[in-house]
């Protein structure tokens, strides 16, 4: 996957600069998680470039900062992040041109991509990409991030020029970034959305899906190249559900390609399944094989399971039932409380996030260990992340309560602290009332809900049920499943592992985005569409499974232990968080002998007093 980062400045020369070069090893360094197998760095008069690499494709021969010469002239440099999964055909077009290559890498083949057809480019990728181009011609910095937004791309403009990276820790690491956090980017981190461009950090953006930013002198210009649009579907159910099928034989396909050993993330629900399926498949197809997949589970948790009405199954034994159907080389990750708890676990989520996101609990450390334990045995992993936001998987968009609430309907649901296994209370209930005026997460909440709802492309005379369901796709596309691939960019590249997202692929999404709600839900249940595609590759038990999230420890020594830890900050003065709280309710948490009703709320201030101890933020609220 690997990580990128770099600084351009107008003003002075870099090279002639003594602390510019380390500078830039600095900011490359905060990178080396991302890219365990090489770095590299590129300084030129106004640009500096750097890189770490995790190496995929073309092991021995795509080193980067990569650059296309010229009788002895640079005439592109890059330093690349992703994977564009249509490079061979793009390729051989280039070669067609004229174009000679000298690797077998994807990343030269995007190089020449722009020499060919400039800007426009970008519309003949397809893939999961960050990146930014540098051209010595014009001194022009181009940064282009993937449609869906699955690789992530920040930056802080400068007086003469700007500051990138793959997270915030690289740009962070600029003496001239001072990291600051105010109340609305404190109220980013809190509330369970995600607002395209905002990076919480003060003078921080993130380039949003679908963009590219052009930097020359004289400042910055954004230009969204993709949007999701609101087209006729003409295809019938018998077709649709065909062409579902088609479009993840050639996802999923494409996808299989690497030079490092690869597997599926299966937790035994209907999208996991049907990637890992589709993966043994395509596999066996090629004559190789057997897949290998990857579960998490935890230290008695089937045989305790406590269904709710999110989580009404466990997964495990889904998980093994679909192992066992498509014969893959099956693991399963085995955590108990101890590990979840371990405070260099816990740091290290907030060390990979840069930020205390909330809504996921103990999920987020369990994501980590879990990729983790992987990492030792393979270096690619498939994932079904953003199927339920493709075909309408959450309970939420069947519930009319929520459909029609006139707010982001995960919200309306509680979805921040049922994820977190808490069924009562709120994530916030433990912070300063103060500072909950001050943030106003309700106004914040629902100002970005309106920001996406006046977004939101319709098709002349769209009325109804089907008027709305769009709304409620268009939302969950843009603003919910970003949350869920930050989160799991975020986990798997601290530990060099990269996943991808077969589901993303804006072929599929834009398709399913235009298919008529009535045949999403056409045998009255979620996901009709991918069931009936993937059901010849899955056993009934596995097909017919009612949805269940990501798994949320149910140990009560978790919850005991997440008590012991907020009563250890509450008796210390110097605790970074304290000023944030509100005593009295803490105090009143702590008299709960289950815990359970302040546990996502616990959780979020243990995150936040980790991020505040380790990031030196100050917070100017």
């Amino acid at each position: 996957m690997c990580g990128i980062t770099g600084w351009i400045s107008y003003d002075q020369d870099l090279t002639a600069l003594t602390t510019a070069r380390g500078t830039l090893d600095a900011m490359t360094h905060t990178m080396a998680c991302r890219g365990p197998d090489a770095g590299g760095t590129w300084l030129d008069t106004h640009a500096a470039l750097g890189h770490r690499r995790l190496a995929v494709i073309d092991i021995e021969g795509g080193a980067q900062p990569m650059r296309v010469e010229r009788d002895g002239r640079t005439l592109l440099v890059t330093t690349y992040s992703g994977e564009v999964y249509n490079y061979r055909e793009l390729r051989a077009e280039l070669e067609s041109r004229g174009h000679a290559f000298r690797t077998s890498s994807d990343t030269e083949v995007v190089l020449h991509a722009y020499l060919e057809w400039g800007e426009d480019f970008t519309e003949r990728l397809n893939g999961m990409y960050a990146f930014a181009l540098w051209d010595p011609r014009t001194e022009e910095l181009l940064l282009v991030r993937d449609r869906m937004g699955i690789k992530p791309l920040y930056y802080h403009p400068t007086p003469d020029g700007v500051l990138f990276g793959s997270e915030p820790k690289a740009v962070l690491a600029h003496p001239a970034v001072r990291p600051a956090v105010d109340a609305e980017g404190l109220a980013e981190l809190i509330a369970f959305t995600k607002t395209p461009g905002h990076a919480a950090y003060k003078g921080m953006y993130e380039l949003p899906p679908g963009h590219t930013a052009r930097i020359r002198r004289g400042g910055l210009i954004l230009r969204r190249y993709w949007a999701l649009e609101a087209r006729e579907h003409t295809d019938d159910l018998k077709t649709t559900v065909r062409h579902v099928r088609d479009l993840l034989d050639d996802i999923v396909g494409r996808q299989l390609i690497a030079d490092v050993p690869l597997c599926t993330l299966l937790s035994g629900g209907l999208d996991s399944s049907a990637i890992t399926a589709l993966a043994a498949k395509g596999l066996a197809d090629a004559g190789a094989g057997p897949v290998r997949s990857f579960s998490v589970d935890f230290t008695g948790h089937t045989e305790n399971f406590r269904p709710d009405p999110l989580r009404p199954t466990p997964d495990g034994p889904y998980a093994h039932a679909l192992a066992a159907h498509v014969a893959s080389h099956h693991s399963d990750i085995v955590l108990d409380a101890a590990d979840l708890m371990a405070k260099a676990n816990r740091d290290a989520v907030i060390a990979a996030r840069d930020m205390p996101i909330s809504g996921f609990g103990d999920g987020d450390v369990s994501l980590y260990l879990l990729f983790k334990a992987i990492r030792e045995q393979s270096t690619v992993a498939l994932s079904g992340e953003s199927a339920d936001e493709v075909f309408g998987g959450y309970s939420w968009f069947h519930n009319p309560d929520h459909v029609h609430a006139g707010t982001f309907p995960w919200a309306s649901a509680g979805a921040a602290d049922r994820f977190a296994g808490e069924h009562s209370g709120g994530r916030s209930a433990l912070l300063d009332r103060g500072l909950l005026a001050k943030l106003d997460l309700a106004g914040h909440e629902d100002t970005r809900y309106r920001e996406a709802l006046a977004e939101v492309p319709r098709l002349p005379g769209e009325t109804g049920l089907e008027r709305r369901m769009r709304e409620i796709g268009y939302l969950h596309l843009t603003r919910f499943v970003q949350l869920l691939l930050d989160r799991k960019d975020r986990a798997s590249m601290a530990v060099g592992l990269e996943v991808r997202v077969p589901f993303c692929d804006h072929r599929l999404v834009e398709y399913v985005f235009n298919t008529p709600w009535a045949m999403k839900t056409f045998d009255g249940r979620e996901k009709s569409l991918l069931r009936a595609a993937t059901r010849d590759l899955l056993p009934d038990v596995v097909a017919d499974r009612v949805k269940s999230p990501y798994p949320s420890i149910q140990d009560p020594r978790y919850a005991a232990a997440l008590r012991a830890e907020l009563s250890r900050v509450l008796a210390d003065e110097d605790a970074p968080v304290r000023p944030l709280l509100d005593t009295a309710a803490v105090a009143d948490s702590l008299a709960d002998d289950a815990g359970e009703s302040f546990r996502s709320a616990t959780e979020l201030v243990l995150n936040l007093d980790t991020w505040l101890r380790t990031h030196d933020t100050a917070l100017e609220l």
